[in-house]
């Protein structure tokens, strides 16, 4: 399985992209992993062309994750049980779009196959970015049966 990460801008804060890039870097052990970074748009393009430039370059056969905050909430061990889901349906890429300031367009809402909420909180981009790996990362110490920080 391939983890696809597809995210609205560049992370910015020297600490959030340390830490970031900590967490790919842990879960590569696990999964095979990929980032690719969108241009955010300009203040009068919104939701809509970001979500045409995300559409362009997501692969269709990929199972694509939104985050949103009306997605599901899971905890850590449900996530770990929907990934060990995703691998017996023999998924061969899963996708994760973080969408832009203004959101997502009704586009992405309709391609995504499964919406998750990391919090009913509001994170900033670069803080979601860093829980999303962790979890991920998290997730896959349970599979495993790895000790990890409780």
């Amino acid at each position: 399985m391939k983890f696809r990460f597809v995210w609205i801008g560049k992370t910015k804060d020297k600490h959030w992209k340390a830490l970031q890039d900590e967490y790919m870097r842990r879960l590569s052990h696990f999964v095979k992993c990929e980032m690719t970074e969108i241009r955010e748009s300009a203040p009068h393009e919104g939701p809509d062309i970001e979500g045409k430039r995300i559409l362009g370059i997501l692969n269709q056969k990929s199972f694509a994750v939104l985050l949103d905050v009306g997605g599901k909430t899971l905890s850590s061990s449900a996530l770990a049980k929907e990934i060990e889901d995703w691998q017996l349906r023999g998924l061969k890429e899963v996708t994760f779009i973080i969408g832009g300031a203004e959101g997502v367009s009704a586009a992405i809402e309709e391609r995504a196959d499964f919406m998750l909420s990391l919090s009913f909180l509001t994170f900033t981009h670069d803080m979601a970015r860093v829980v999303l790996l962790e979890q991920l990362y998290r997730a896959f110490t349970i599979i495993k049966g790895f000790p990890y920080q409780k």
